[in-house]
């Protein structure tokens, strides 16, 4: 005998906790399914453990998508501020780390236990861990089978997220899922991820893996191009910290970076001005602007000397130098991939959705909700509060 709901959610992460709480509370009878076997395991390790749930100065202009004004519905009408009250009902401590990035204080296991208490108000049922094994449009709704039996339900929402940490979970269901109903995805691709670079380029960079500093960073082209100033990581692989990760999410293959390791200096006007006033080396004065180690790498990466003579060297290699600082071109080879990938780029078109309720419009009953979904957004708790909007939009919709 199956069992018979209002609504089926498939994938208990943030986006499908929060629709089915909503959905739940307004009266729905709601089933949430999930594969894994604890709970909103990418909840758990967002954040370092202390989720970045949302950042105050979310607008629609810190997403990606190829259909950019698809986002500001569910964001306009579920905001951080509506977040934040939620939290206040819980009595959960946050604080804010920068740049409007907001943290819980003690752990990301506030947040899950919220949510599944919100589901738990709207009588949520569970099933978990189940998996599901095929999903069948029915005349008057769906049938879902799952290593548990058979669920029916007459609308359906899919929140099982992207492609992004296969090691925790991921899977891609919801684009099998697209696939089968004939509904267009944008081409997945790993984004908010480091970047590599083929060994040999590399090689005389790998001395510096471990260094950090700020730099402007920038990529893509007039219609999309992204440029951030944010801490940039060197590895023995290839570049990280928060100015690759985002950066990475308008990469594309066998296109250049351009980094500014110095933006606040004009390098060579400054070499240039200092050049007769001097008596220091070149490794000298360039260590008063960049990590020590830096400024010795850098300078033999490039093919200087740090022990030469500032007062010594032509006006055309201090040019060059100040040039490698201030305007530095990089093309990766390459990413680490969905395994170190924070979010997925792509994914359901959001052309085939409404975007007040998420619901497929040609497919009544179904909704993609959340990372699914082709709206991505900028590191910094960004993507939890797409994961927040979505969800409410879905579960008021329903």
């Amino acid at each position: 005998m199956s069992q018979l709901f209002d609504v089926a959610v498939i994938g208990a992460g943030a986006a499908g906790m929060m629709c089915a709480s909503v959905a739940g509370q307004r009266g729905k009878s709601v089933v949430l399914i999930d594969h894994a076997e604890k709970l909103a395991e990418k909840i758990r390790i967002s954040g370092g453990g202390r989720c970045n749930f949302t950042n105050l100065d979310t607008n629609p202009q810190n997403f990606l998508s190829q259909n950019p004004h698809f986002c500001k519905s569910a964001l306009s009408r579920y905001t951080p501020q509506d977040f934040l009250a939620l939290m206040k009902r819980y009595a959960i401590p946050y604080h804010e780390k920068h740049k409007g990035q907001l943290f819980c204080d003690r752990s990301a296991e506030d947040i899950i236990s919220m949510l599944k208490a919100e589901c738990d108000l709207g009588k949520v049922s569970w099933r978990m861990p189940v998996s599901v094994e095929s999903v069948s449009k029915e005349s008057d709704g769906y049938l879902i089978e799952t290593s548990a039996g058979q669920i029916r339900a007459q609308q359906l929402v899919i929140a099982s997220g992207g492609l992004s940490i296969p090691k925790i979970g991921a899977t891609d269901f919801a684009f099998r899922i697209a696939k089968q109903f004939g509904i267009k995805i944008i081409e997945p691709r790993p984004a908010l991820v480091p970047l590599t670079f083929d060994e040999a380029s590399w090689q005389r960079f790998v001395p510096l893996a471990g260094i950090a500093l700020e730099v402007d960073i920038e990529t893509g082209d007039k219609k999309a191009r992204g440029h951030f100033r944010e801490d940039l990581l060197f590895t023995h692989r290839g570049l990280s910290g928060p100015a690759v990760l985002q950066i990475s999410s308008y990469w594309q293959s066998r296109t250049a970076l351009t980094l500014n390791l110095l933006p606040q200096l004009d390098v060579a006007q400054e070499l240039l001005s200092i050049k007769n006033q001097v008596k220091k080396n070149l490794g000298n004065i360039v260590s008063q602007w960049l990590p020590a180690r830096l400024a010795e790498g850098w300078l033999l990466a490039n093919d200087f000397s740090p022990e030469a003579r500032l007062a010594d060297m032509p006006d055309k290699q201090l040019r060059r130098l100040g040039e490698s600082l201030n305007r530095w071109e990089v093309s990766p080879n390459g990413s680490e991939g969905f395994r170190k990938a924070e979010v997925t780029i792509g994914g359901i078109d959001t052309r085939a959705l409404s975007q007040q309720s998420m619901m497929v419009n040609a497919v009544p009953g179904l909704y993609f909700i959340g990372e699914a979904v082709d709206v991505t957004g900028w590191l910094g708790g960004y993507n939890f509060q797409w994961a927040w909007a979505s969800g409410t939009a879905a579960g008021l919709a329903i």
